[in-house]
């Protein structure tokens, strides 16, 4: 169990420096600092993500009886990425401290000038997300690894694949923080973003009562009168985060393609009637950015 967590310990924050480095010295890139450390995160995010589902689905193919089968692979990951949540937490405050000296950042003039307060900003801003991390190593990782005694090997597998929506979610990241909203690519991966998010994790929880249900032969109406009460709240409490960032992301579309219907709109005023007339009070609409505040 130790080694397990050793090797987490090491491989996620040391792939993070691995990968800093490499942005910072490869001759035809030569990336600043904070550019490094930002793309650096949410490669790291990433390949755990990657990691993650295809653990999840080896789990998950391999059990016949969603209950009483148990794969080797189940405890092993767990124990091996509960040091990416603690390492994830440092790596997301550091980008949020190197984002506001970001040259024409929206928050510049409001960049705190001390860690302390930066930390401070950073866990009101963040909090949700944080908090997440926390209950995952706290609270999650004891439960999957102690309390359960290795039943539902199925169901922390599909779990597991809950993370396939993660790499989309990190590159749309990128594409934001480096002014790329109006390229097809960051409107292809909004897209992709959007559906994986969907089925991913808002539909995890309803997925895993229904196959319950056909197991146990219950109906799926009646799965949640049937499970133990601390079942249902860690799924309600698990599941409300997701729908919250999923609001966030569709909201973030919302914006992004409404922001595209007027600027072809504009264009194609400008072609009719020639340059488009500023507004007497000179005020312009701003690219939509989607806040996606998921990892």
């Amino acid at each position: 169990m130790l080694t397990i967590l050793a090797a987490g310990s090491v491989f996620f924050p040391g792939l993070f420096l691995l990968s800093k480095q490499c942005l910072k010295s490869i001759p035809a890139l030569r990336w600043s600092e904070g550019d490094a450390v930002i793309v650096s995160a949410r490669l790291v995010s990433s390949i755990q993500a990657v990691m993650a589902s295809s653990a999840g689905y080896i789990i998950a193919s391999s059990c016949d009886d969603i209950i009483e089968d148990q794969h080797w692979l189940t405890s092993s990951y767990i124990l091996f990425a509960v040091p990416y949540f603690v390492y994830d937490i440092y790596a997301m405050f550091m980008c949020y401290w190197y984002k506001l000296r970001v040259k024409g950042h929206e928050e510049a003039s409001a960049a705190p000038l001390h860690v302390a307060s930066a930390l401070t900003s950073y866990l009101r801003r963040e909090f949700l997300m944080v908090l997440h991390h926390v209950v995952m190593v706290t609270v999650c990782f004891p439960v999957s690894v102690f309390v359960r005694q290795g039943k539902g090997d199925y169901f922390q597998g599909i779990m597991f694949m809950a993370e396939l929506s993660t790499p989309s979610v990190c590159l749309g990241k990128i594409l934001i923080q480096y002014k790329q909203q109006h390229t097809l690519l960051h409107k292809v991966n909004g897209a992709l973003m959007l559906i994986t998010f969907f089925i991913c994790r808002v539909l995890l929880f309803p997925y895993l009562y229904y196959v319950y249900g056909r197991y146990a032969s219950i109906p799926f109406h009646l799965v949640p009168l049937s499970v133990p009460w601390h079942t249902n709240l860690g799924a309600a409490l698990l599941m409300a985060p997701q729908l919250y960032w999923f609001c966030l992301i569709c909201r973030g579309a919302l914006r992004l393609f409404m922001g595209t219907s007027r600027s072809q709109r504009r264009r194609a005023a400008t072609t009719d009637g020639g340059a488009a007339a500023q507004p007497a009070n000179g005020f312009r609409v701003p690219s939509a950015e989607p806040d996606l505040a998921t990892h």
